[in-house]
């Protein structure tokens, strides 16, 4: 194997992975469809491997050889993106690229104000959101700073908490009123409830806090389905309450039997702290997410009773 391929080939591999075809690797990186596919056959010549992909007329599919390259590939692109980012604007610059990881109801329903503040105040930074609810790696520096619900544990990070946000089940006032009523957990059993289909930690989750829920009526692992289920009026589902209490229309069901709490961090890679523009979005973040929480914590009474 020749150890100096160069990074091209291996930014078309990462690139061919990501979107399934050498068009959409091509259109992705700017380049000509026979480029992407000429550095693949020269990533897979400086491998001495075989075919790193098998070609059928729903794309490209890759072979066992690229599942275990994708990691190293992915890693290096991170790694290159975070280059960019870093020589953008010096260290003490309030301008550049930042990029923030947080899940899919985080960067949908809670940053879009905090980060449309911060642009008005610094309207030099570019940001780049990462939505995912799963664990960007800080120190393959996937992103520079991250929002978690789950403590970050890895060493070399800086990292923030921020409180707890509430959680509960909730539903429509308009399937509350079609619905039978709910006076104990037991009333459940006659209401189509909205979980989660193969998330298996977040279906552990659910069983050790509520072990005797009835069977999910609808299942879907995207989070931002389940609330658009709630809101179209489906069923009972899990909101956090900062963001439910924004609807008058959502109403709490059962709130004393079913409410939990979720921690929330920000964090960054330790060596990013001298960085200015890093340390202003750290700070904005902490500061927006810190009121997102508090703004769940009070009493719900302003809202419905959790009956017709």
């Amino acid at each position: 194997m020749d150890e100096r391929i160069g990074w091209d080939l291996w930014r078309t591999f990462d690139a061919v992975m990501r979107e399934g075809s050498l068009s959409g690797a091509a259109r992705a990186l700017g380049l000509t469809q026979p480029t992407a596919g000429r550095h693949i056959a020269e990533l897979e010549a400086a491998l001495r491997t075989d075919a790193l992909f098998t070609r059928s007329a729903r794309g490209l599919h890759p072979t066992e050889t690229a599942h275990a390259l994708a990691p190293q590939a992915a890693a290096m692109a991170a790694a290159a993106a975070a280059l960019v980012r870093s020589a953008a604007a010096p260290a003490d610059a309030a301008r550049g690229t930042v990029r923030i990881s947080a899940s899919e109801v985080i960067g949908a329903e809670v940053l879009p104000p905090i980060l449309a503040r911060l642009h008005a105040e610094h309207p030099g930074l570019t940001l780049e959101l990462l939505l995912t609810n799963a664990s960007s790696d800080l120190l393959r520096r996937d992103a520079d700073l991250a929002i978690r619900m789950t403590e970050p544990r890895q060493k070399a990070l800086l990292v923030k908490a921020v409180g707890r946000v509430r959680i509960g089940f909730f539903a429509h006032r308009a399937y509350l009123a079609r619905a039978a009523p709910i006076t104990r957990e037991a009333d459940l059993a006659q209401h189509a409830l909205i979980g989660f289909d193969r998330d298996t930690a977040s279906l552990r989750a659910i069983a050790a806090a509520w072990p005797d829920l009835p069977p999910f009526a609808l299942r879907t692992d995207n989070h931002l389905a389940q609330m658009a289920m709630v809101r179209a009026g489906f069923g009972i589902g899990v909101l956090q309450h900062p963001i439910a209490r924004r609807d008058p229309a959502l109403v709490p069901v059962l709130a004393d039997r079913f409410s939990a709490t979720l921690p929330m961090w920000i964090a960054m890679h330790e060596d990013l702290r001298a960085t200015r523009r890093m340390r202003i979005v750290f700070d904005a973040l902490v500061a927006g997410m810190a009121a997102h929480a508090r703004a769940g914590a009070g009493d719900l009474s302003d809202n419905a009773p959790s009956s017709p």
